[in-house]
């Protein structure tokens, strides 16, 4: 990318995803600003900020207004649905925090955060939740796919302690790793994998993941989306307790089915960017950039969407009868709200 500085051209990287090393850079700390002395400083920072901003708000009703409506105590009787937006907000709200007080700091002190292991935190934390809702959402797609093709619904355990352990145990032990072998640190534009030391690390933890279950959750939603529209016509012509089942199952699949698209919508530019900056740094538009500090901020506003429209059509749901069998348990059949 070209930026005009000081009526002089130079070259720069915006990008938290690019591979360029840069000679003699040590880590992310001798990479410039990304738009020093430039509109382009504050077209990124503010933007998404005020995104940041609204996506925490966002998820801090989610959570209010899920407690408020139900006993907490009764958290993990909750339908499958009702506790998917609950962890989202928690994830989205977490990856908020750590993400507003990262940009507002560059933006006010006009330079990178400061101490280095601040820096590393904050690319902790993003490293963490970010993996945590793909490995979610991935989850939700799965099972919303088994329910409608196979009638079954995942297992997560007690207490959900195997969905917790994958989603959330597996990317902190990751980013853990990456932060002991110094992987996490400035960008140029935000504190994630270092913008020198860090780009194969961030290729592989976070730009192929992200593509696969992106990949992975959009063909499942073309298939679920599919098959809702082949056996919604058809149980509006049937009747009885079958039809009646299965329609328990398809609202249920249907409600699963939002978090996956939600999750297309955040994350398809951040997809398709880091592969682009990985390939050709140099070429990636700077439009194109601003597209994803836009998408991939907006995660606890389509989160309160989804839920609005869970808590509209949450009379459609009931508990599952005994045809729905757990995926995980072939020898016994257990009820659980999905």
């Amino acid at each position: 990318m070209i930026l005009r500085q000081n009526n002089k051209l130079t070259r720069t990287l915006p990008t938290a995803m690019s591979n360029s090393t840069g000679g003699d850079k040590r880590d992310g700390y001798d990479l410039p600003v990304y738009g020093a002395g430039t509109h382009l400083f504050y077209s990124l920072h503010v933007p998404a900020l005020l995104c940041i901003t609204c996506s925490f708000i966002s998820a801090v009703i989610v959570l209010t207004l899920s407690y408020k409506s139900k006993n907490f105590r009764t958290f993990f009787k909750w339908s499958k649905s009702e506790r998917f937006v609950v962890y989202l907000a928690i994830c989205d709200g977490s990856f908020n925090l750590a993400h507003f007080t990262d940009h507002f700091h560059i933006l006010v002190k006009r330079d990178h955060v400061y101490p280095k292991p601040l820096c590393q935190f904050y690319g902790l934390m993003l490293a963490e939740f970010i993996t945590a809702q793909n490995l979610m959402v991935n989850v939700v797609a799965i099972n919303a796919f088994l329910l409608m093709y196979f009638n079954r619904n995942l297992d997560f355990g007690k207490r959900d302690y195997r969905l917790l352990i994958w989603t959330f145990g597996i990317p902190l032990i990751g980013a853990t790793i990456a932060a002991f072998f110094k992987q996490l640190g400035p960008t140029g534009s935000f504190c994630y994998f270092d913008g020198v030391r860090g780009t194969t690390s961030n290729f592989l933890f976070t730009t192929v993941p992200l593509c696969v279950i992106l990949a992975m959750n959009t063909t499942l939603y073309i298939l679920i989306f599919r098959k809702l529209t082949m056996e919604t016509r058809r149980l509006r012509k049937s009747i009885g307790t079958q039809s009646k089942t299965q329609s328990v199952n398809h609202n249920a699949a249907r409600s699963m089915s939002l978090f996956v698209l939600a999750f297309i919508v955040q994350w398809w530019a951040m997809a398709v960017y880091g592969v682009w900056a990985f390939v050709n740094p140099d070429g990636v538009s700077t439009v194109f950039f601003h597209f994803v500090t836009t998408f991939s901020n907006i995660g606890g506003i389509l989160n309160l969407i989804v839920f609005i429209i869970i808590r509209k059509t949450s009379k459609m749901f009931v508990s599952p009868t005994e045809d729905t069998k757990q995926s995980n348990l072939p020898g016994r059949e257990k009820r659980e709200t999905v």
